[in-house]
């Protein structure tokens, strides 16, 4: 899968909407994934975006990384904004005003969308507005000192849930969010990984063809708060598929598909052993983990294979 050739650039457009020169980390997952995201999106987008890591390395007044209109707004509120935006337009086009093509696309992070937002996402679905959510989620809120959120995975040492004598890290299992938009019976629900570029920008492609809301999980690998190394970036997010740890699927109108089913998934340890949020873990907890991918990576294979 993703299988790169010499004729992999004239598959992408070269046109940056996201443009170089902000201020996220080196080997940051969740700015490549935002990369890929615009690219695929194009020019025709209005993008609101939630406070959160890609929000501050990109807007510093009187500096702007974005090249598309965008609008930031609080925590809580990124998909309430878009779908006001979205019936904005509606009215004006009701009211004989031309107006130019444009998607509107809502970005959060786990905290934004897992957590603060999640009231308002839900509210949007279920009112049936026309617009994208993505949420890019590097399992805890990163931008203000890696302290956990109901994304971060059982285990985890972070700043508010620190491994050491009284505690293990992440007491909880990780929130499944995919889960919970498909529980609202919208038309495309998909999983995604910054480490297969091609599968993540078909997705978003699908996803905006959709009348309706739609959404996207996309996987972005943290080497700050996840204590690996910068070079390891896609890599890591390579090992979370390989492992089972973030299956690739798609759920269109209730239907769901694998994008990603090896014969054989690869030991969790796999995926654990390079990160050093992960390095006090026990073998039983280890096998703990194990055991939880196992059961959750059947549950998705057995909705795909009906």
């Amino acid at each position: 899968m993703e299988t790169l050739s010499i004729y992999a650039p004239r598959l992408v457009t070269k046109r940056q909407s996201l443009t170089p020169g902000h201020r996220a980390c080196s080997g940051c997952g969740e700015a490549l994934a935002l990369k890929f995201v615009m690219k695929a999106l194009g020019r025709d987008v209005i993008v609101v975006m939630s406070t959160g890591c890609m929000e501050i390395i990109s807007s510093q007044l009187p500096y702007t990384a974005w090249e598309v209109p965008w609008i930031h707004t609080l925590f809580e509120n990124a998909a309430t904004v878009a779908t006001g935006v979205e019936s904005a337009r509606k009215a004006l086009a009701r009211k004989g005003a031309s107006l130019p093509k444009a998607k509107v696309v809502a970005i959060g992070g786990d905290g934004a969308t897992f957590d603060i937002g999640l009231g308002a996402l839900s509210g949007a679905f279920e009112r049936g507005h026309d617009f994208l959510y993505v949420c890019l989620d590097n399992e805890a809120y990163m931008n203000t000192g890696i302290q956990r959120s109901s994304a971060t995975p059982y285990g985890a040492s972070t700043t508010t849930q620190p491994a050491g004598k009284a505690s293990f890290g992440q007491s909880t299992w990780k929130k499944n969010m995919p889960a919970i938009a498909v529980a609202h019976d919208i038309a495309y629900v998909a999983t995604a990984s910054a480490s297969y570029p091609f599968d993540l920008m078909n997705k978003v492609k699908k996803a905006i063809a959709v009348e309706g809301p739609s959404y996207l999980h996309i996987f972005a690998v943290c080497p700050t708060g996840w204590r690996i190394p910068t070079d390891m970036t896609i890599r890591v997010g390579r090992l979370a598929v390989e492992t089972g740890v973030f299956p690739l699927y798609e759920v269109e109108n209730g239907k769901y598909s694998l994008n990603y089913d090896p014969p054989q998934l690869r030991p969790v340890i796999d995926y654990l052993k390079p990160q050093g949020r992960f390095r006090h873990l026990t073998p039983e907890m280890v096998d703990k983990i194990q055991q939880r991918v196992n059961k959750e990576y059947a549950r998705i294979k057995e909705k795909a294979a009906q």
